[in-house]
This record gives C-alpha cells, sequence and structure tokens, in this order.
C-alpha cells in the first residue's frame, strides 16, 4: 500500500532536491550525475522509509509501485507497475531511482496554499521513524529571453533564493516563498519545495549544492540536506 499522509509520523534525516524535467534521465549527464549523488546521500543516512513529493495537477498519494511513462513527452520509457498513473515529477524519480522503489509517493498541487504544503510536510516530518525525502523541484522557467517563459528580472534573484536555501539547508527561506510570485516567474517546484519545508519541522540541515544550471532559460538544480 502507499504511504498516507495523514497517518504518517516521521522524522526528516534527509532530503534530496532533484529536477523534475525528463532532460535529467534523458541527457545532461552532469546534472543526472548530480542526482544519483543526492540520492546516494539519503541512501548514506540509512532511513527506514524514502518518500518522493513532486509537483502534480492535485494532491495526492500514490500506491509505492505505482507506475509512471514519458510517452506523452514522445519518449517510452516506464517506471513501475501497471496502468502508468503518477504526474511527471514522480515518473522522473522513479526513473532515477532504478530498481529502488520508494516506500511512498506524495503529489502535491502546484498551486497549493503554502499552509497547505506546511501542513502535508508537518504530516510527513513530523516524529518517529526514520525518513528521508526525494523533492522533485524546477525553478523558474522565466530566466532568460530564450525562456519558456516570459523573461523576467525578477526570476534570478527568486532562483538564487532557492539555490542559497537548498546550499544551506534553511528551511525557513523555502516557507517564505511566495506563491503568487512562483507562478508569475514559473516556478513549477514551489509547492514541492515547501512540503520539504514543512517536513523539516524546524531544523535546519547540512545543505550541500552539488549542481546548479538554466538550459534555455529554465533553473536547475541538485542538492541533499542531511541532519
Amino acid at each position: 500500500m502507499g504511504l498516507r499522509p495523514r497517518t504518517l509520523a516521521l522524522v526528516l534525516v534527509a532530503a534530496a532536491v532533484c529536477p523534475s524535467t525528463p532532460l535529467v534521465v534523458l541527457g545532461m549527464p552532469e546534472l543526472h550525475a548530480a542526482c544519483r549523488a543526492a540520492i546516494a546521500a539519503l541512501r548514506e543516512a540509512r532511513p527506514d522509509a524514502l518518500v518522493v513529493v513532486g509537483g502534480g495537477e492535485a494532491t495526492r498519494s500514490y500506491e509505492a509501485g505505482a507506475a509512471g511513462t514519458l510517452r506523452p513527452w514522445g519518449v517510452d520509457r516506464t517506471a513501475g507497475d501497471g496502468k502508468p498513473v503518477l504526474p511527471l515529477s514522480l515518473t522522473v524519480a522513479r526513473l532515477l531511482l532504478g530498481d529502488d522503489a520508494p516506500q511512498g509517493l506524495q503529489s502535491v498541487a502546484f498551486d497549493a496554499a503554502t499552509r497547505d504544503c506546511l501542513a502535508l510536510g508537518e504530516r510527513l516530518g513530523g516524529s518517529g521513524d526514520r525518513v528521508a525525502l526525494l523533492v522533485m523541484a524546477d525553478g523558474s522557467a522565466c530566466l532568460s529571453p530564450r525562456a519558456p517563459g516570459r523573461h523576467d528580472e525578477a526570476a534570478g534573484p527568486y532562483q538564487e533564493g532557492i539555490a542559497k536555501a537548498v546550499a544551506t539547508g534553511e528551511p525557513a527561506a523555502l516557507a517564505a516563498l511566495d506563491p503568487a510570485e512562483a507562478d508569475r516567474l514559473w516556478v513549477s517546484g514551489r509547492a514541492a519545495l515547501q512540503v520539504l519545508a514543512g517536513a523539516a519541522g524546524g531544523r535546519t540541515f547540512q545543505g550541500r549544492l552539488l549542481a546548479e544550471t538554466a538550459p534555455y532559460g529554465v533553473g536547475y538544480l541538485a542538492g541533499a540536506w542531511l541532519s
């Protein structure tokens, strides 16, 4: 059975942040290697459970073995068992994890309110068993004139704030992300990052920023938090 957020009582021992773009499994070898290093750091923390969190159209949990596919994006790559039901973010996570299935798969609505994201994170990272989170989150898609979104000078500082929070293991900075500005700047990973902030329970972590890049004006980064 998939993990049900309302009944989880877990303590966050480690987290990894990786992009949810298919490019991280189809190309971009340096970013892919950084994501693999971040995931390896999760395993080194010896958690009792690995939970994946990523953006989706709705907030919901999935069975641990649920499948996802990249076929809608023109690539015949599938992970998991049965009919593909996972959103892109969780599909990319399953592909990054390879044969290591997580114990929980949780999507959070892209437009979820900050308070709801933090509350979900608190349920995922309260107290008790040791859990590691793999957080799938893209940054701004407005970082250059070539970006999918309209280029916005505010995108750079917003993206830098996210990168600094990941690098320093500071959840308060993620909790403070403004949803309206994130929406304007096409920051699709904002909600997932705020779930991580809620799971941290007010604690700071040892942060490591392993990679940061912005091809075509879209911000991608990989990092790890260790307790």
